[in-house]
């Protein structure tokens, strides 16, 4: 028997045994799992300390526990506590088998030095290509956010302030969102107002390294109109020479419910940034700086019947950016700067319905278009030169079927057919099971195909390019088990998985002549387990914990052999804390060196409510004032601390 087969047989028959056996006639297996949303909501609201529906599985919300695919979600609590400015250091504490980088307290770049690669179960980025994330897919209310040239998310642009919640598929969902998603999605849910009235919301906080924080949320809801308004400033000298970083952002977003069954709303965010990167330690840069602009707008309208619901929407994505790549000390001055705009727009239509009991199909269709312009400027005379100026499209039309066989077994299965209008058409398919077992046990199992075109910037911007790149291509194979124990008080989750891809794009020796070349020559083999744990005590504590491990034939940056998290919460009165530690071990920062990074990171927060609407709050971050990196020649802060008030009326 192959490898391949081997593993999956043997993870078959481990969870299978592993998996409760005892039936008690739990509420969960009194109805079909897939009947319309509003059949779900009695069982969900049985369970109101337990978050269950997502949109991101399906498109149209559906309950996770009904679906094969491995989610993990992070709500607004969370990452209002964490008092993070940007939504990456919460996942990487919060959801197993995701790790991104980081290179200081504030900011993560772009470019040379940059930070915020993201990668789940070894796939994203950095790429092997030496790129950054073009293998996990960002999306913001499921439309895709990556640059129209690079084809990479910027990590600067995503900010908890606009966030209700964000939900992390782990694991291939190319059939519902096509290229980029071969690794996963990051779907970034926006804020919303359910209830009429007027909210709003100030942060203000400082601290290490001249750090300044704000932020100010404005939500209102009156009748069928509803509106959130945020906008933040933020600004941090770092920890190191040279290491500036000060942004801008704001998000608006207005809705209307013309009845029960229509809405529509759009939504404009913009993001503007200065960052300095001081290169490695021991190859410190000079001048090497960025202005950096990202906005993104779109407006949806949508249905709900029931047994149909669905959506239509437009999205236009966009940058600007202004670099200095800088030089070395000893050396010159550039005599130009970099310059690029890109874009990247479309449309994404989905109907889902309910054609006879237990069944729900999805039939969508995206178009998206994307590129841009790229130049360097001269600063001598004012010439410029040309690097790119490209634009690419991509189709897609896809299906996908789920069917309840009585109330103990969910079939899923999809298929996606997409063309690109240079590489072709892809076709990607997956399928899964889920067992919904006594004691509310559920056990999954899933097999999917992800894939990845390649980028503008691999096929045409900067040597090595190649226009005649492929796509990637991987299988992902997945078992998982969850159970909810106690009334939702206490929940697990555990998953094993093997991956397998080819035609990795990688700079090699060119075949045909001198110099490095871009080619579909590399491979992928990984597998590895996930666990996951939370209880609640009572109203006052409660613990939550995760681990993933790791096993990758052909090792990647970003992506930690071991990474273990365990955190705690308490609230009672006036006061509210919450503290976790950290342990990463095997994450590589250099691999041509064999340089292999393991650390523990504790962090602690606690706040004081001093009035109902006035409250103190105080973080430190890495109090055990560790040395470590993440990426190679840039150490981490040691302990640092934050502390600020929050106001809300």
């Amino acid at each position: 028997m192959k490898k391949k087969d081997i593993f999956v047989s043997c993870v078959l028959g481990t969870c299978f045994l592993t998996a409760p056996c005892a039936y008690a006639g739990s509420e969960e297996g009194s109805s079909s799992p897939s009947e319309e949303y509003s059949e779900e909501a009695s069982t969900l609201e049985r369970q109101d300390t337990i978050s269950h529906v997502v949109v991101t599985g399906t498109r149209s919300a559906a309950d996770m526990r009904y679906l094969p695919m491995t989610i993990s979600v992070v709500d607004r609590d969370i990452l209002e506590n964490s008092r993070a400015v940007s939504v990456l250091p919460v996942l990487n504490a919060r959801v197993p088998g995701f790790f991104s980088t980081s290179r200081g307290f504030l900011g993560y770049g772009v470019s040379e030095g940059s930070a915020g690669q993201m990668s789940v179960r070894g796939i994203g980025g950095p790429a092997q290509s030496g790129l950054q994330t073009t293998g996990v897919l960002v999306l913001i209310d499921g439309h895709p956010q990556y640059m129209g040239l690079m084809g990479h998310p910027i990590a600067d642009a995503y900010q908890n302030m606009m966030i209700e919640r964000v939900e992390v598929v782990r694991g291939p969902a190319s059939v519902l969102y096509g290229s980029n998603a071969m690794g996963g999605v990051i779907n970034i849910v926006t804020r919303k107002m359910e209830e009429d009235g007027v909210r709003t919301g100030v942060n203000l906080g400082a601290g290490s390294y001249g750090t300044f924080l704000s932020e100010v949320t404005n939500r209102i809801r009156k009748g069928g109109f509803s509106s959130v308004v945020t906008a933040s400033y933020n600004r941090s000298d770092g920890h190191r020479e040279n290491m500036g970083f000060e942004q801008y952002g704001g998000y608006a977003k207005l809705g209307y419910d013309f009845s029960e069954k229509w809405k529509v709303w759009g939504d404009v965010n913009v993001t503007h940034f200065n960052s300095s990167n001081p290169g490695a330690t021991d190859e410190p840069y000079i001048d090497n700086d960025q202005k950096i602009t990202r906005g993104m707008a779109s407006v949806a309208v949508e249905n709900d019947y029931g047994r149909t619901s669905g959506s239509v929407s437009f999205f236009y994505n966009w940058g600007n950016h202004w670099i200095n790549d800088g030089y070395r000390p000893g050396e010159q001055p550039l005599d130009y700067r970099f310059n690029s705009r890109d874009r990247m727009y479309g449309v994404s239509w989905y109907q889902s319905a309910r054609f006879f009991r237990g069944n729900r199909v999805t039939f969508g269709f995206d178009w998206f278009h994307f590129g841009g312009d790229a130049w360097n400027s001269f600063l001598t005379d004012g010439h410029t030169e040309e690097i790119a100026d490209q634009a690419l499209d991509e189709y897609a039309g896809y299906v996908d079927f789920r069917q309840d066989f009585g109330s103990w077994l969910t079939l899923d299965a999809g298929v996606r057919v997409d063309h690109h209008s240079v590489t072709g058409t892809e076709v990607i398919p997956q399928a899964g099971l889920s067992f919904h077992l006594p004691e509310g046990a559920e056990l999954k199992a899933m097999a999917g195909k992800g894939f990845r075109n390649p980028t503008i910037r691999e096929m045409y911007m900067f040597p090595p390019q190649n226009p005649d790149l492929r796509p990637e291509r991987l299988w992902s194979y997945e078992l998982s088990v969850s159970q909810y124990l106690l009334r939702g008080k206490l929940h697990y989750g555990a998953s094993i998985f093997y991956i397998n891809g080819d035609n990795l794009i990688m700079r090699l020796p060119n075949p045909s002549g001198s110099g490095m070349l871009n080619q579909n020559s590399g491979r992928i083999e990984n597998w590895g387990a996930e666990a996951s744990i939370s209880y609640r005590f009572n109203p006052v504590w409660s613990l939550n914990g995760n681990y993933s491990w790791l096993h990758m034939e052909n090792p990647v940056l970003a992506s930690p052999q071991h990474k273990l998290y365990v955190g705690a919460d308490f609230s009672k009165g006036r006061w509210a804390a919450s503290t976790g530690v950290q342990y990463v071990n095997g994450l590589y920062t250099d691999l041509d060196a064999g340089t292999v990074e393991n650390f523990v990171l504790w962090d602690l927060q606690c706040s004081f409510r001093i009035l109902d609407w006035l409250s103190v709050y105080v973080k430190g971050e890495n109090l055990l004032a560790r040395e470590y990196e993440i990426l190679a020649g840039y150490p981490m802060p040691r302990a640092s601390v934050i502390g600020g008030l929050t106001v809300n009326i």
